[in-house]
């Protein structure tokens, strides 16, 4: 009989999505690939993630579909995670870590929105596609604006009559200076729904008709864009960073900041501001922890991949602690301004996820400063109103 590793050997090197199915048949896991071949080994490597491992110590079989393209690949892998739901697809994780797009349908001037998944209840399917489960914001995000490239839709106001700066690079069909009409408009549209719903064959047949020029664009996408953000599935993946800090006034009056990031860019949206309530005056580490056992117990709130605290390895310890004593586990990472702004870990931390870190530091260091301003600003707009 064919072991899963002499199968694994013979997938091909396109892109595509693979299955992890258990003896039963059952599906386990869904994932996408630019190189099938590359990724379904990576599963056989030493020191890969526990869940992973896992995984493939209970999976029987290995099946895999071949796509075009990395985008043809996202797309089906939502379209199999929602039809299956794997367990190790959703393990660790509920419904509203993943992201969604959805597209409004009685809008005259529509546009692909990404949300998340605890915002899905705003939304309808009979007055909304939605497209989804994906599992990296990013990767959905950098999806659409290729998509953008050959269907191109608008973030402006319609009938402005001032040209947005999208317009003028080539990817607003200029609804803001009427210069499509909503008929053209909404056919570019549905050409979207259709690519988001996997129906290639009623998209090409449409574009046949109306812009053969369209089809070349679709068959020659490029993936470059989304090679970066592909994830390595030996690692954790991590969409949510949030970013804590804390301010005092000599001493007193201590508040801390929490700013979030998600896919590498800030959502200010999702900041918040503690004003400190138990921890002793200038204790930044028990300000620090009093803050994140608050926050926590938000239970509404979307759980963070990676938490990033403005301080060192006492710092760092520090809130270890406590939130292993409240049976807490989330990861952590330090920035020492001290050690020039070397990353600092709690005891035991996997090599694995010190290389992630160190991969992403720059969006840390960006978290870093994002928690300082933010504490500051908002710290004294706080005082001054007392």
């Amino acid at each position: 009989m064919i072991s899963l590793k002499e199968k694994a050997n013979k997938i091909p090197k396109k892109p595509g999505v693979y299955f992890w199915l258990d003896k039963a048949g059952g599906v386990l896991y869904v994932g996408r690939a630019t190189n099938l071949h590359a990724r379904v080994n990576q599963y056989f490597q030493k020191n890969i993630d526990s869940r992973i491992a896992e995984m493939v110590s209970l999976a029987a079989n290995l099946k895999f579909e071949v796509c075009n393209n990395l985008l043809e690949a996202i797309i089906s892998e939502a379209h199999y995670i929602k039809k299956y739901w794997p367990k190790y697809n959703v393990k660790d994780k509920d419904d509203r870590s993943f992201v969604y797009v959805v597209i409004l349908k009685k809008d005259d001037y529509p546009r692909p929105m990404i949300i998340r998944g605890q915002e899905l209840k705003k939304f309808s399917p009979a007055k909304a596609h939605i497209f989804g489960p994906y599992q990296s914001f990013s990767l959905i995000q950098n999806a659409l604006k290729i998509i953008r490239r050959i269907f191109p839709y608008g973030n402006c106001r319609p009938h402005s009559g001032q040209a947005c700066f999208d317009y003028q690079i080539g990817l607003c069909p200029g609804a803001c200076i009427d210069a499509i009409s909503k008929r053209e408009y909404q056919s570019n549209i549905r050409n979207i729904v259709l690519l988001l719903q996997g129906d290639k064959k009623r998209l090409l047949k449409k574009l046949m008709k109306e812009n053969p020029d369209k089809i070349k664009a679709l068959q020659h996408i490029q993936d470059v864009s989304l090679l970066p953000r592909d994830d390595d599935l030996s690692l954790p993946k991590i969409n949510r960073i949030e970013g804590y800090d804390v301010s005092h006034l000599n001493g007193r009056e201590t508040y801390g900041s929490m700013v979030v990031f998600s896919g590498g860019e800030a959502d200010k949206k999702e900041y918040r501001l503690f004003k400190i309530k138990s921890a002793p005056p200038g204790d930044d580490e028990r300000a620090l922890s009093e803050m994140l056992l608050r926050r926590l117990a938000h239970h509404d709130w979307m759980l963070p991949d990676l938490i990033m605290i403005d301080g060192g390895k006492p710092q760092i310890d520090f809130v270890n602690r406590i939130l292993i004593h409240h049976n807490i586990h989330l990861p952590l990472v330090g920035i020492s301004k001290l050690g020039g702004d070397k990353l600092v870990f709690a005891k035991g931390v996997k090599p694995n996820f010190k290389e992630l870190a160190a991969n992403i530091k720059e969006t840390l260091l960006k978290t870093r400063e994002e928690a300082h301003r933010f504490v500051i600003k908002a710290g004294r707009r706080a005082r001054r109103l007392k």
